[in-house]
């Protein structure tokens, strides 16, 4: 496929939040205003909370029983980009993420005609809020999940904002953002939107 920067991209933020909305969450605040910056260069999607479906714990694309993952995964499946967004909890990031990782791992088995996982040629970024130290950690495990089961990362495929540690303020609760933390986001955008444009006009090599 021949593109250009003109080229339209699809992206879904997967915002996970432990809470359920309409709950506030500086996870969504983060996941929204990186889709903003992505809108900018020609992206288009929508955002998942996460916490407001029924997602099954399992490494299958299926759970069964009601599993909401399947119809994500078809959200998923028809974007480019993948952004995924967490808070800190105890260092780590929250569980719905891993969980969301376990899910993703059912992809190590679907695999195209030529042998490359169906996520080959997607993009993921990453964003990060917590009041504790531990983003760069939490971008590094989510990183590492999500090369695994297949999508690439830009340079510098992370946005994120720690406030102090062992005080309660939340990213939400801001009386703006940081330029740093918009400086980042806008960066993110650019670099994530330029490799999905590259990905898909010149797809990876068939599997050897």
């Amino acid at each position: 496929m021949d593109t250009t920067e003109n080229t339209p991209l699809r992206a879904v933020a997967l915002v996970c939040t432990l809470s359920p909305s309409p709950a506030p969450s500086s996870s969504q605040l983060l996941a929204d205003q990186t889709m903003a910056a992505l809108s900018e260069h020609g992206v288009t999607g929508k955002t998942i909370r996460i916490a407001d479906h029924d997602v099954r714990p399992g490494v299958k694309t299926d759970m069964g029983d009601g599993d909401a993952w399947p119809e994500i995964r078809d959200t998923i499946m028809g974007a480019d980009i993948l952004v995924l967004s967490t808070p800190i909890w105890l260092g780590h990031a929250a569980s719905t993420a891993q969980r969301v990782l376990e899910r993703l791992n059912a992809e190590i088995s679907e695999t195209d005609d030529e042998g490359r996982m169906l996520t080959y040629g997607k993009v993921a970024a990453v964003c990060v809020v917590g009041n504790e130290d531990g983003a760069h950690k939490v971008s590094a495990d989510l990183f590492q999940g999500l090369n695994d089961v297949g999508f690439s990362l830009a340079p510098n495929a992370v946005t994120y904002w720690v406030g102090e540690a062992m005080q309660g303020t939340d990213y939400q609760d801001l009386d703006k953002t940081p330029d740093s933390t918009a400086g980042t986001t806008a960066t993110l955008a650019a670099n994530t939107a330029h490799l999905a444009r590259r990905l898909k006009g010149g797809p990876y090599p068939p599997a050897s």
